[in-house]
This record gives C-alpha cells, sequence and structure tokens, in this order.
C-alpha cells in the first residue's frame, strides 16, 4: 500500500470529521477511518470528482471522490460563481434543473436549485423525473444560460452523476470545462457554499414543457404516409425503470403509432433496477423482459431506453421469427441511411447538409454519407462534442442526424444531446417505412451490407476500479504509445492515429500528417491493411479502458449474412488474440 496516498486520504478524511458536515457524513467517515482495510477510505478520498465526458459521476456517499450533497454543492457553487463571471449583464441568469430516478436524484435536484437561488441565479426545476434530453430541450427553450441533469446515465444503482450544460443545451466543451473545475477547486471549505434557497426564485415546471417537447418531436416525422398504413405496428417498449415512462409512449402517439404495448413490470420507477442486474439497453440482459413480452404478442419491435432516456436499444426479428438484438453501430447505421435517404425523397438535400459520429463509430457510416455526398463529421466519443459541431455550424449548415456506437442518437437540433425520446419515435418510424417497402428491419439493415459492404464490431471493455486501476490503466496507454502492435490478426497495420499528439503515422509511406480536431483526448486507433479498425480510450466516466473493434467483409445477398458475421466473428477473435484482451 501507498503511505504517503494512505495519510493524505487519511487527513482528508480527518477534515471531513473537523468541518461543518452533517452528522451522517461524519459517522461515514469515521467507519472508513476505523476501518483495518483502507481501501475504501483511499477510494473515497484519494482524489476529487472531476468533470469527464459525461460531467460528474461517481458512487454515492461520504468523500470527496464521492457523490453526495458536499461535492455537487460544490460543483453548483463552481459553477454559479463561473455563470457571473461569463454573464455579469444578464439579470437574472437562469438555468434548468432536472433529475432521473436514481436514489437521492431528487434530494440531489433540489441541493442544486437551492444553491443556484442562494446565489441569485433564477432555477426552473422540474416537478419530478425527466429525459436527459428535454433538459437539454428546456434550456434553449426557456433561454436558460446553463442547467444540471442529476444522472449517472446507464451505471449500476450505487452511482450518481451531474451533468453540466452550457446555454446552447449542451454539455460543457472547452473553455467552460475547465474553467468550471477551476472555479469548483476554489471551493476549499463547504463554508464558501451558500445552501440557503431563495425559493422566490425557483420554479417548477413540467406538463408544459413535455407537450411543447413532444410537439417539437413530432415535426420530425419523415414517412407519415407509411405510419398511417402501419398505425397499429405493435410496438413493445422498456423504459428500464426510468425517465421513458412518461414522454416515449406520448411521442409515439404523437407519430401516430397506436399500439404501443409496455413491459409494465419496467415501468416500476426505481433507482434500484429490480428486475435488471444493469440498467443498460447495451447489455441483452436488460431487454430480457421486453423480448418475453414481444414473443407474447408477436410484436413488430422492441425498444428500450436506459434510466436517463438518452440511450435506446432495440431488438427485431430475423427470417425465422427469432428474436436478435441489433447494435449500436447497427441502429446508427440505418438511422443515418434513413434520414439522407428521406431527405433525398423529400428534395431537402441543397448540397450543406452534414451527419455525425463518433470516432470508435462504424466507418460504414461514412461510406453512406460519402456515397450520397452528404458531409460527415468525425468528433470525440461523448455526445457533447456532437453539440459542439452543431454549434460551429449554426446557421452555416443544416444538421440532418448524428449518432455514436453506444447506443446514443439525435435527429433534431432543438436539442442538444443524444436523445431516446425522438430516437423510440424514429425507430418505429423506420419500421414502419420499411414494412411499406416490403421488408423487415433486419432484412433493411442486410440490404445495406450488400450496398456498402459488411462490417461488425465489438467493444470490451477491460475494468480496473480504485488508485491502483487508474495506475494500471495510465501505463496500458503508455504502452500502446510507445510500442504499438505493427501486425493485427494477420493484417499490417497502415496508419495509427494518436489523438493525444494530434497526429496520424502512415507506416507504409513513412510519413506523418497532423489530425484536425480541436482538442486533444487520451485516445489511439490502429488501421490495418484489411480495413481492420481498432480503438482505444480510457472511459471518461467509469473506471475502464475500453477497446473497440471493427473488422470488414463483403456480402452479395442478404443470403450472404450469417457466412460474413462467422468470418467477422472469427477476424474478431484473432484481434483479441493479438490485442491480449
Amino acid at each position: 500500500m501507498n503511505t504517503e496516498l494512505l495519510k493524505q486520504c487519511e487527513a482528508k478524511a480527518r477534515s471531513w470529521l473537523a468541518g461543518n458536515y452533517n452528522e451522517e457524513t461524519k459517522e461515514a467517515v469515521r467507519r472508513m477511518l476505523d476501518n483495518e482495510d483502507k481501501t475504501e477510505l483511499i477510494d473515497a478520498f484519494y482524489q476529487n470528482l472531476e468533470f469527464g465526458t459525461g460531467g460528474l459521476r461517481g458512487i454515492m456517499g461520504a468523500g470527496s471522490n464521492r457523490m453526495n450533497i458536499y461535492t455537487v454543492g460544490a460543483a453548483t457553487q463552481g459553477l454559479a460563481n463561473y455563470l457571473k463571471k461569463q454573464f455579469p449583464d444578464k439579470n437574472p441568469i437562469k438555468v434548468v434543473i432536472g433529475h432521473d430516478c436514481r436514489n437521492n436524484s431528487p434530494y440531489f435536484a433540489k441541493t442544486v436549485a437551492n444553491i443556484f437561488s442562494a446565489n441569485g441565479i433564477k432555477v426552473y426545476l422540474f416537478d419530478a423525473l425527466r429525459p436527459t434530453p428535454e433538459i437539454s430541450f428546456a434550456i434553449r427553450h426557456l433561454g436558460c444560460q446553463s442547467g444540471v441533469m442529476i444522472t449517472a446515465s446507464h451505471n449500476p444503482k450505487e452511482y450518481n452523476g451531474y451533468k453540466a450544460y452550457w446555454d446552447d443545451g449542451a454539455q460543457l466543451v472547452a473553455p467552460h470545462d475547465t474553467d468550471v473545475i477551476k472555479e469548483v477547486n476554489k471551493i476549499t471549505d463547504i463554508s464558501n457554499i451558500r445552501f440557503e434557497a431563495n425559493p422566490s426564485l425557483i420554479e417548477m415546471i413540467g406538463e408544459d414543457i413535455d407537450n411543447i417537447f413532444v410537439e417539437k418531436i413530432k415535426t420530425l416525422s419523415l414517412s407519415p404516409d407509411a405510419i398511417a398504413r402501419h398505425k397499429d405496428l405493435k410496438i413493445v417498449y422498456s423504459p428500464i425503470h426510468g425517465c421513458g415512462a412518461k414522454l416515449v409512449p406520448m411521442a409515439l402517439r404523437a407519430f401516430g403509432f397506436e399500439n404501443v404495448i409496455k413491459v409494465d413490470e419496467q415501468f416500476v420507477l426505481s433507482g434500484d433496477f429490480p428486475t435488471v442486474v444493469s440498467p443498460n439497453p447495451e447489455e441483452s440482459a436488460a431487454l430480457d423482459l421486453a423480448i418475453k413480452k414481444a414473443k407474447k404478442v408477436d410484436a413488430d419491435i422492441v425498444m428500450a431506453s436506459d434510466p436517463d432516456c438518452d440511450r435506446i436499444g432495440i431488438a427485431v426479428k430475423n427470417e425465422k421469427g427469432e428474436w436478435v438484438l441489433i447494435n449500436g453501430n447497427q441502429t446508427g447505421m440505418v438511422f443515418t441511411y434513413y434520414l439522407i435517404k428521406k431527405w433525398q425523397e423529400l428534395g431537402k438535400l441543397k448540397g450543406n447538409e452534414y451527419v455525425v459520429k463518433t470516432i470508435v463509430t462504424t466507418e460504414l457510416i461514412k461510406d453512406i454519407a460519402r456515397k450520397a455526398n452528404v458531409e460527415l463529421y468525425d468528433c470525440y466519443t461523448g455526445f457533447k462534442w456532437i453539440a459542439a459541431i452543431m454549434r460551429e455550424n449554426e446557421g452555416k449548415k443544416i444538421y440532418i442526424g448524428g449518432g455514436e456506437e453506444s447506443y446514443g442518437y439525435l435527429i433534431e437540433d432543438f436539442c442538444r444531446d443524444k436523445d431516446a425520446v425522438s430516437a423510440c419515435a424514429i425507430m418505429a418510424e423506420i419500421t414502419a417505412w420499411a414494412k411499406d417497402n416490403d421488408k423487415t428491419w433486419l432484412e433493411l439493415l442486410q440490404d445495406l451490407y450488400v450496398e456498402y459492404g459488411y462490417g461488425k464490431e465489438k467493444g470490451i471493455s477491460v475494468v480496473r476500479k480504485g488508485q491502483s486501476g487508474a495506475a494500471e490503466i495510465k501505463q496500458m496507454m503508455t504502452d500502446y504509445r510507445n510500442n504499438p502492435p505493427r501486425e493485427i490478426a494477420g493484417s499490417k497495420v497502415r496508419l495509427i492515429k494518436d489523438y493525444q499528439t494530434l497526429k496520424a503515422k502512415d507506416l507504409s509511406a513513412g510519413t506523418e500528417t497532423p489530425i484536425e480536431m480541436s482538442t486533444t483526448s487520451n485516445v489511439l486507433q490502429f488501421f490495418t491493411e484489411d480495413g481492420t479498425k481498432i480503438s482505444v480510450r480510457p472511459s471518461g466516466t467509469e473506471p475502464k479502458i475500453k477497446f473497440y473493434i471493427e473488422v470488414r467483409g463483403e456480402m452479395k445477398s442478404r443470403a450472404d449474412y450469417y457466412d460474413a458475421e462467422a468470418k467477422a466473428d472469427r477476424k474478431i477473435d484473432a484481434v483479441r488474440k493479438d490485442l491480449g484482451i
């Protein structure tokens, strides 16, 4: 054990005992100090929570590295101080506060509202849980300068989080993210935090915003005739105990769908997520109950959103009537193809439109955009980067849609975070449109593989918890940089992109070129001669190092689908073996 680190953690913990913290917090700190095993103490105090790709996120409990009213309070006071510096002539500065279904989320949201109001800032506080994208929408709709969503998205139940937004409804990016942290770091004592609310500055909002938001989503429909012909489409939907329970069915009805079938057990709102091990639609088990319901009613599509309703997972039937899960890249491919195809049919493509994906998302989306002469932007992981491109292009170019492999998509420009409310509506519409063209959803996907080439992706997360885990992850990235692979699964590495140095090395030509990005990021990519792409990055929100594997193949017809899939699986296994993961 690192004795110096332990001493620092113990000193910080004792300062909490001496400070003006509540008794519940002090008792939890005492338990950690008295415990012979100091692992929990070190994890709770070895660092302060920092903003990553998803904002502030951590395990709930006492400590500087935990989600509690004091870390939430320091973040809010720091943000309040920063807002006053950025908008000195704005009176009042206005913010929106929302929260998800997690344990302590309403408590944290109320704490945030109290602190903002105590600082003379006008607060619009949602009266109950709401989807993350609705908070983004409300910031723009109400003309606010900032906003906060209390959520840990799809993390396990012991987590909570704090997403901070700017005046465009997007999560903080540079310089605001780092500058807010500087302000937060100035809050060295909880006496600096103004917890005493000014109730006159807190206004409750709710159903009025819901109705406006859903009406705006209704305008996104591109195939109303197909929906009218298939309005009885059997749609099984689950909110996985979270925020989609109200608005997703509302949006589906607004689009014209009349047969939304609920997974009743998962419409029970609960931060304990009682029916799942993990409330993450990326994990197959989270959709088990929905698929069970779908088999019972012979549904056309299964959809599930994560607890804060910004991610969507779907399942569809194959030609044998078996239910298969569609991954985030496949959903993104069909999503992008459909939007571009409909924009073409409707005469909406004028030459200044664009789509966005993240650098770890399938390259097939790039091929779809290129064939249609639609500009594609590649950006870093995290929807704040997609939103940054939208902000940069505001008034110059037209946004069609964007998404990332981690099950997040956005069709509208009146919101600036991924949105499972609109995504559920558009995925149901795609299902109706495919049916109108005598195709199933899966056949539509297979036809894209025939047209653009087959691709398969696999995401692998290696978990390394705590301070020692963080050090191990850091070392792994250093090793990949200093000793990059020269061959992966029998194919030579032709290109290495290092987003930390913003340099791309062409190994065959022996040349080095700059990568055009607005900032650096700790991501490495390896491209091989046979089209394989490997991306490696530490997670910004969880104790993981993430590997993204994409391999390519070909399909001459739908009949080749399963053979192409089997070949891709073998290639992915070979890649994993070579990388030792």
